[in-house]
């Protein structure tokens, strides 16, 4: 039985009918078509799904659907200007060669805003820390916490 859910997407209040077994992110990708939040193991072990939730990073994919309700949901979509220009974060991705196959990205940056977004000066741990929960098989978590590091000197105050 289909249901109706309420909640604000990338900024812009929206409405969806959902089935309650559904996750966040079949929500995300098959009904809205935002397909950055990608879904890697499925069990929210990899955090290719990455999307913030009310200023928290969580796992979409283990994320029911019906939780979403009248909750503030950021997608990597969300984060560059209508006009193009990328988020500080993003730039900082490419600028220091944190970005190889870019399946992992979407999530690493997702969780690296919800570390700025609480943190504005976070350390070699608490970076570690905050994307614990994101595998990245190409990269090399080295140039991932640079751009980080980078992001979160660039930000404004």
């Amino acid at each position: 039985m289909k249901k109706v859910i309420s909640f604000k997407l990338n900024g812009e209040d929206v409405e969806a009918e959902v089935e309650p077994h559904w996750s966040l992110l079949h929500l995300l990708r098959e009904t809205f078509e935002l397909t950055g939040a990608k879904e890697g193991c499925g069990k929210g072990e990899c955090g290719a799904c990455t999307v913030i939730v009310d200023g928290k990073a969580i796992n979409s994919c283990l994320f029911p659907v019906m939780e979403v309700e009248g909750c503030e949901v950021t997608t990597i979509e969300g984060l560059a200007t209508l006009n193009g220009n990328l988020h500080p974060i993003q730039e900082s991705f490419v600028a220091n060669g944190a970005v190889q196959c870019g399946f992992c990205t979407p999530g690493m940056i997702m969780s690296a805003k919800a570390l700025l977004d609480e943190n504005k000066n976070p350390s070699e741990d608490d970076i570690r820390t905050a994307i614990a929960g994101n595998l990245c098989r190409c990269t090399g978590y080295v140039q991932i916490i640079e751009a980080i590091k980078k992001a979160s000197e660039r930000r404004e105050p």
